[in-house]
């Protein structure tokens, strides 16, 4: 990974303050402060900028969008900026703002984010849609075989509705297929996604410098970091609910030792607390999978560049991610209600409609068309999830450390990309 002076690689350590700069006061002759950029050495700046700017390079340490390493048509990596540490400030609105992709190349708003990863499935439909749709084909192939085959028998669970007491034999007799029907669903849509996530953010790397991209390029980029986003996904995963069992062991002791008051209060306590932690965690870890595919690194460093570029922005990350969950949302019951109503008309269960009735007995139609419902729903929201997630990573990194004139210049903009003014107030 190239390394210019002043930059550092994702991954990597950060140096160690000098002179007073853990207290807060620079010591002479270090880096540059915030609000100022290292110098241009190799040529002049363009008209009208400051005379300190970035390096004359490629995004640094973004390791070659769409490219895998040492390939020669692959810009320079995309990486970790000067480190600044808050939201870049400029004192007027731009004078020119390049745009040679689906996004401007500039601080986002929300709108432009959400638009973002729409327009990326629209100008690179073929991959996008082509990834979706294979893996969403895939995971529901595989789950509806298993239900079928293993766990169509609903009656003993459809019967606790009307048993107020039943019998651990009764409830593992009911909850057994439906746990594992569902087992078989979750493994396959974490194997799933996280295919789906590694690339479809190649993907979007591409879109945002405004060069196409294939399928097969996509998997031929993502397929070595496969291996590290899976261990990733369940690291997280691990980290989030662990949480949630230790806020809530305090009560579950209590509640075993005969005192049941003590224990519910310090149960539902415990739970408030662990639904705030894991909300917490869920929103500074939502960066580390576009930081491990964009930057190559370990799976820890991508957990620590997450928290970092998290870090001041959580309420704004949290509001967009919130947002995209509820249009995803949205969007799925638009799907699933009617789809759910047609199965249990086809498949003839009493009462069907659209209300969509479980039946007792999951049969073939049933499952068929239900699973023909969940393809079209994940083929429309992984895509757009992926996007979001993905130029959220691109809107941190170009708040706090002006990746768009790195991108700008590896998009080939005339004049190195957009003028920025000098400092003042906050854009975006």
């Amino acid at each position: 990974m190239n390394d210019a002076p002043g930059w550092t690689s994702p991954g990597s350590s950060e140096p160690e303050p000098h002179g007073d700069k853990a207290q807060g006061t620079p010591a002479p002759g270090d880096g540059p402060q915030h609000g100022e950029r290292p110098a241009q050495a190799d040529r002049p700046a363009p008209t009208g900028w400051s005379a300190q700017q970035p390096p004359s390079a490629g995004p640094t340490g973004w390791d070659a969008p769409g490219n895998p390493p040492g390939r020669p048509d692959a810009p320079v990596g995309w990486g970790q900026g000067p480190g600044w540490g808050g939201p870049q400030q400029y004192g007027a609105p731009y004078a020119h703002v390049a745009k040679p992709g689906v996004i401007p190349l500039r601080p986002l708003g929300v709108g432009e984010i959400l638009d973002g990863a729409v327009s990326t499935m629209r100008a690179h439909w073929r991959p996008v849609l082509g990834i979706a749709l294979g893996i969403a084909v895939l995971v529901q192939l595989v789950t509806t075989v298993a239900t079928g085959v293993w766990f169509s028998d609903m009656g003993a669970f459809l019967a606790l509705e009307d048993d107020t007491s039943p019998t651990a034999e009764e409830l593992a007799d009911a909850l057994g297929p439906l746990l594992g029907s569902e087992a078989v669903h979750g493994l396959m849509t974490v194997v799933g996604t996280v295919i789906a996530t590694a690339m479809l953010t190649m993907i979007v790397s591409r879109a945002v410098l405004g060069r196409p991209v294939s399928i097969g390029e996509a998997w031929r980029d993502a397929r070595p970091l496969l291996g590290k986003l899976l261990g990733l996904t369940l690291l997280v995963t691990l980290i989030v609910l662990g949480v949630l069992a230790l806020c809530l062991l305090p009560g579950a002791v209590l509640a075993a030792a005969g005192s049941a008051l003590a224990g519910s209060f310090f149960l539902l306590i415990g739970l408030l607390g662990g639904l705030v932690l894991m909300v917490w965690l869920w929103v500074r870890f939502s960066l580390s999978a576009p930081a491990l595919m964009l930057e190559r690194g370990t799976v820890v460093a991508a957990l620590r560049r997450s928290g970092k570029l998290v870090r001041g922005s959580w309420w704004r990350i949290f509001g967009i991610q919130l947002l995209a969950a509820l249009l995803v949302f949205v969007l799925s019951l638009i799907v699933s209600v009617p789809v759910g109503g047609l199965a249990s008309l086809v498949d003839g269960s009493p009462g069907g409609s659209l209300l969509g009735d479980v039946p007792a007995t999951l049969t073939w139609p049933y499952l068929i068309v239900t699973a023909i419902g969940a393809v079209v729903t994940s083929t429309l929201t992984l895509p757009f999830s992926a996007g979001v997630t993905a130029l959220l990573y691109i809107d941190a990194r170009i708040r706090r450390e002006a990746l768009d004139l790195e991108l700008a210049r590896a998009a080939g903009v005339p004049g190195d990309g957009p003028q920025r003014p000098g400092p003042g107030t906050v854009a975006g």
